[in-house]
């Protein structure tokens, strides 16, 4: 399994680039705000997922470990392939389309493209509770809307410790955000 690739971003094309790696061309289809902030000529780390089929082998690659997870929750929902996870990611940042999962919001999902409400609103029910607690929400006792702390290096590490996502987010409920990343890392596993 090729777990993350690091190079040279070669060429671009639509949704997808080319990683050189010591001349080895690795094309790796990746989400849009991924393919828009990659810069030809320019070194490049995307965490992979090596997707086998009878007939092909593809590459998907993120710049982010949170990314990686979620693409991989997504295609265990039935009915979500690769390319339908990769355009639920391409919605927008990792965390606005995690936050939507959380918080049950279909609508948002289903707004990708060749996902209907149907399966957007699997996606909500199988997910909801995997994927932690939205960045915002309202409290159904106060009705008061409170912006949980988010800190993505900490849940990275805490991810790549073997944490999932929601697991991740959950540990890092409650812990001080002025604290360091390997403070706050170490708080949640202290818990």
């Amino acid at each position: 399994m090729i777990a993350h690739i690091i190079g040279t971003v070669a060429e671009k094309f639509t949704n997808s680039v080319i990683i050189d790696v010591q001349g080895v061309g690795y094309e790796i289809q990746v989400p849009l705000g991924d393919y828009e902030t990659a810069v030809l000529g320019e070194s490049g780390k995307f965490y992979t997922y090596h997707h086998v089929r009878e007939q092909s082998q593809e590459l998907f690659g993120f710049s982010s470990l949170a990314a990686k997870k979620l693409f991989e929750l997504l295609i265990s929902v039935q009915g979500v392939g690769p390319k339908a996870a990769l355009a639920i990611l391409s919605l927008g940042p990792v965390e606005a389309v995690r936050s939507a999962i959380a918080a049950g919001d279909g609508t948002f999902i289903a707004k990708a493209s060749g996902v209907g409400k149907k399966t957007a609103d699997r996606v909500v029910v199988d997910l909801s509770d995997k994927v932690g607690l939205p960045t915002a929400y309202t409290s159904p006792v106060s009705g008061v809307q409170m912006n949980l702390a988010n800190n993505d290096e900490a849940l990275e590490a805490l991810m790549a410790l073997g944490y999932n996502l929601a697991d991740a987010s959950r540990a890092l409920e409650g812990i001080d955000t002025t604290l360091s990343t390997s403070d706050r890392v170490r708080e949640a596993l202290k818990a």
